[in-house]
């Protein structure tokens, strides 16, 4: 098979393993979406980082279509439709440039029907005791639902937890590589970024928490928040 038809069949099979034989080692990978703007896009190197990637993308229970596919010299691009259980649907747009036959970078753009004007939206009413997920782990769990092509989750973190010592080891990585849009419920969160700056967020307050940063609960009242942004695999088990 083509380079072409070979990547076509394994992103519309979801199969990580032979989407990844197609990356270069060194390759770079970047991805934006309604959460990550081109300013402060995804920026992953290696193909170990951009596995962890695209487990986001096809870990979902998503029915993916290839479309327009396009190979010129040492570029390609083409146009991924994401047909969601729910009708929903995201177009990703992605451009490659190719070393040797392999992908020496690609940079994607994802457009979700929950960026559509209003008027193409549907009215729906959901409840976290319907979660489409729950994700738990120790000192913790995180409920999913799906509205509308998106997602939105509600985080309870009890005393003594921390990112770090409880969700780290689930992540893989030294620190939490999600962007979090957050209403605080109850509790206090306390935030470590990477390069050492630090802040508490508490009851009644809204946060923006940016990739590479540590947390947790200050206090004996647990935390319970809304998240608008991160989904994707955080927390979620790869067992």
């Amino acid at each position: 098979m083509t380079f072409q038809e070979e990547l076509s069949s394994a992103i519309e099979h979801r199969d990580v393993d032979a989407i990844l034989s197609r990356f270069d080692d060194e390759a770079d990978y970047v991805f934006v979406d309604q959460t990550r703007s081109p300013g402060e896009p995804l920026a992953v190197h290696g193909r170990d980082a951009i596995g962890r990637s695209l487990h986001d993308v096809f870990d979902q229970d998503v029915r993916h279509e290839v479309e327009e596919f396009a190979v010129q010299g040492d570029h390609a691009a083409y146009v991924q439709r994401c047909v969601y259980p729910d009708g929903a649907q995201d177009l990703i747009m992605s451009m490659l440039d190719l070393h040797s036959g392999r992908i020496a970078r690609q940079y994607s753009i994802r457009i979700r029907e929950g960026d559509a004007p209003a008027a193409q939206l549907r009215t729906q009413k959901r409840s976290f005791a319907e979660a489409d997920e729950v994700r738990t782990f120790e000192k913790g769990r995180v409920e999913l639902l799906r509205v509308n092509g998106g997602d939105v989750s509600r985080a309870v973190f009890e005393p003594g937890w921390r990112w770090s010592q409880h969700v780290k080891p689930i992540a893989g990585t030294d620190l939490c590589t999600y962007t979090h849009f957050c209403y605080i419920l109850s509790g206090t969160l306390h935030v470590r970024m990477a390069d050492g700056s630090e802040f508490e967020a508490a009851e009644g307050e809204t946060i923006r928490i940016a990739p590479n940063h540590d947390a947790w609960v200050v206090g004996d009242e647990a935390v319970t928040l809304l998240d608008w942004e991160a989904s994707g695999n955080y927390a979620r088990s790869r067992g």
